[in-house]
């Protein structure tokens, strides 16, 4: 039996373009320079106790000769950033079908907190939201997904989950969690319906 419905957030319920290609856009950094920027950032914000993220953007930022402070930085970043209204829409039915549902994030306290003051409805309609950050556990690894099984007294055969990484869905297959690739509100909705949901 079906008890809970775990999601990734961006690219499910918050989608934007690129950052580098918005960042090659606006300011004319080539955008494997910034990927290569913002993979090497990720590997420490996304966990605990890594202080302030704009910290590890400045000197980046100072190589590419852009003047940004960290609001301007930041702002850049997350008023891209828009939610997918299909998706919450899907959720709100699938929390008034008395399932729990969830989000699991890789992600860093700045952003956390903006999408906290911006999207309400991630306190609404969600049992929990559980971010890297404050875990200590990213998503490849099996121990994001056991703590969210441990804390809520779930099976993993017990829940669905959906995530826009191929990575990530196979971390959470070999837990037992049915685990689909994320495409779009509709594609999810025929999943679910093949369980009844």
């Amino acid at each position: 039996m079906i008890k809970a419905i775990i999601f990734d957030l961006n690219g499910v319920f918050i989608k934007s373009r690129n950052l580098s290609e918005r960042f090659e856009e606006k300011f004319g950094v080539p955008e494997e320079k910034f990927i290569s920027a913002l993979k090497d950032i990720m590997l420490k914000v996304r966990l605990p106790k890594a202080g302030d993220s704009f910290f590890y953007w400045k000197p980046y930022l100072k190589e590419w000769k852009t003047d940004l402070t960290r609001d301007e930085f930041f702002n850049f970043w997350f008023r891209g950033e828009k939610q997918a209204r299909e998706m919450i829409e899907l959720a709100k039915q699938i929390k008034n079908k008395g399932l729990k549902i969830f989000v699991l994030s890789n992600n860093f306290f700045e952003r956390a907190n903006y999408y906290k003051q911006n999207f309400p409805f991630l306190e609404k309609i969600f049992d929990k939201v559980y971010y890297s950050f404050e875990t200590g556990f990213v998503k490849l690894n099996p121990e994001a997904y056991k703590k969210l099984l441990t804390d809520n007294n779930l099976q993993p055969e017990e829940c669905i989950y959906f995530d826009d990484s191929k990575e990530n869905i196979k971390t959470a297959k070999n837990l037992g969690i049915k685990s689909f690739l994320f495409e779009d509100a509709d594609k999810t909705k025929k999943i679910l319906e093949t369980y009844n949901l």
